[in-house]
């Protein structure tokens, strides 16, 4: 490596060194392909997000979200992507969690399509996570990856026939600081993608298989154009056939058509996203996070048009999230909570949807028996879906219902709870029987963020009242903390609460 290039060991405490033995994965080769990589293409992941900000920007003016004028042509031009890899033909159940030795072994196994490890929302990005997340995963797709509980004395092992792989790694907006090219932090996104591409690309190919990717939080066509041109480069710079690379993301993704998989409707990051967008219109402000369902309007316009614009262009549209997880110990409340997860996943066969995420094992045959029962093939691209029609202001309608201060409370409870296992190193944290993550914690977090500017119950005071509520939550004062799934940490409480207001967006 030259001098300019600098690895870091760890700068912030309690931040743990690099695992023993680490040398594996971070390789004189790898380290270079990663930071070719960097400077390559580092300065057009800043110049990406001074656009976001010029974007915010114009949105505080008040100027309204629309389709864009400059690609019309592309929305209404007749490509299609390339041609769908065999092991990504069927995607009908995927599920999804961190990249951790044991979650890999149980996804892999658990019967579902398609495991996406993931290095973004799930995963706390301590040092010790990503590299050890990498090294799983090398063997995992070498077959070789084993975990040996010392608890339970249980061993887990890979099946002979397990899920397709994919590895979603971080958004293009958060730095890796453990990195330092020309004295400046890499993109966290380049070293994930990097990693995992140096080690696996050949091997996966070997397989049958290849590398597939989950984009996250791409905000327009052009940080699409810019993922292609990484892909490009880094199958240039292996030998490896371009194309290769499929990725799926969250856009109408034209910039990625001979790498595209498809589209996601990632739905906690679209409510976060929105929240996000529209922090200062006062007209926007979302009711309750339970009431902002796939039923609201706005919703059911974006996964319908998701379904619309996949299907032309000949990709796979998958479902959102199933959050829920089974509670053993309440068998009722654990069937209602299966029926709300059959009745979401019957929605989204319905509408035309090729497959869904879970983020549990125990949900995977539930989902499975919902869409195989109509569907009559591995996937729904024939439903080309030509009666749906969807405008800006489809999109942009605020969902209905109201706010409440237990609705509060919960916000309060989830935001400083999660917080409190992610500075701990856990990036997913079961809480009142539901996964919570980097997604779905926050849609809580800027909702009650929101909640601020308006009581929503008519007693006003809004902003008096939440500091009494984290006060009692902090003082033990709120006996619904902790919940009997979750064992709190109380040293890391305070500092999760901290961390929570200074990360708040203005």
């Amino acid at each position: 490596m030259d001098g300019n290039v600098k690895l870091v060991s760890s700068e912030v405490a309690p931040e743990p060194s690099p695992p023993a033995g680490h040398g594996d994965v971070l390789t004189q080769g790898a380290l270079a392909f990663v930071v070719d990589l960097a400077r390559r293409f580092g300065p057009d992941v800043e110049r990406a997000l001074e656009r976001r900000d010029e974007q915010r920007a114009r949105r505080a003016e008040g100027i309204p979200l629309d389709f864009l004028p400059d690609t019309a042509d592309m929305r209404a031009s007749t490509w299609k992507i390339a041609e769908t890899p065999a092991d990504l033909t069927k995607r009908v159940v995927e599920i999804t969690g961190p990249a951790e030795r044991k979650m890999i072994i149980n996804a892999l196994n658990s019967g579902a399509d398609v495991f996406m490890a993931d290095f973004e929302d799930s995963t706390a990005p301590t040092w010790n996570n990503l590299v050890d997340g990498q090294r799983s995963l090398m063997a995992a797709v070498r077959r070789t990856l084993a975990h040996d509980d010392p608890e339970t004395g249980k061993a887990y092992r890979l099946n002979e026939r397990t899920a397709t792989l994919m590895v979603r790694p971080r958004g293009l907006h958060l730095p890796e600081k453990h990195i330092l090219v020309d004295g400046r932090p890499i993109p966290g996104a380049l070293l994930d993608f990097g990693l995992y591409f140096f080690h696996n690309a050949a091997e996966l190919l070997r397989h049958g298989s290849a590398p597939y990717f989950y984009l996250p939080k791409l905000e327009n066509h052009l940080e699409a154009r810019l993922w292609n041109q990484v892909f490009t480069s880094a199958q240039d710079a292996l030998g490896i056939a371009r194309g290769s690379i499929r990725a799926t993301c969250l856009i109408e993704t034209l910039p990625l058509r001979e790498h595209s998989a498809g589209l996601n409707c990632g739905r906690w990051d679209y409510i976060f996203s929105t929240i996000k967008a529209r922090r200062h219109d006062p007209n926007a402000v979302l009711p309750d996070r339970s009431q902002v369902t796939m039923e609201q309007s706005c919703m059911r316009a974006y996964t319908q048009l998701a379904v619309r614009t996949c299907h032309r262009r000949g990709a796979h549209a998958i479902g959102g999230m199933a959050a829920q997880i089974p509670i053993k110990s309440d068998p009722r409340a654990s069937e209602a909570a299966l029926a709300r997860v059959r009745a979401d996943k019957l929605r989204e066969v319905t509408d035309g949807h090729d497959g869904t995420w879970v983020a549990h094992p125990g949900l995977v045959a539930v989902a499975r028996e919902v869409f195989e029962a109509r569907m009559a093939g591995p996937h729904q691209l024939s439903r080309a879906r030509e009666d749906v029609t969807v405008t800006a202001h489809d999109l942009y309608r605020v969902p209905v219902g109201t706010r409440t201060e237990e609705g509060l409370r919960l916000n309060l409870r989830v935001g400083v709870q999660y917080l409190e296992a992610w500075l701990r190193g856990t990036g997913c944290v079961p809480l009142y029987h539901l996964l919570e993550d980097a997604a779905t914690a926050p849609s809580r977090d800027a909702g009650d963020d929101r909640r601020r500017a308006r009581a929503g119950d008519g007693s006003g005071g809004a902003r008096s009242r939440r500091r009494a509520l984290r006060f009692r939550m902090l003082s033990a004062g709120d006996r619904a903390v902790p919940p009997r799934e979750h064992q709190l940490h109380a040293r890391r409480i305070p500092d999760a609460s901290r961390v929570r207001r200074a990360v708040r967006p203005p």
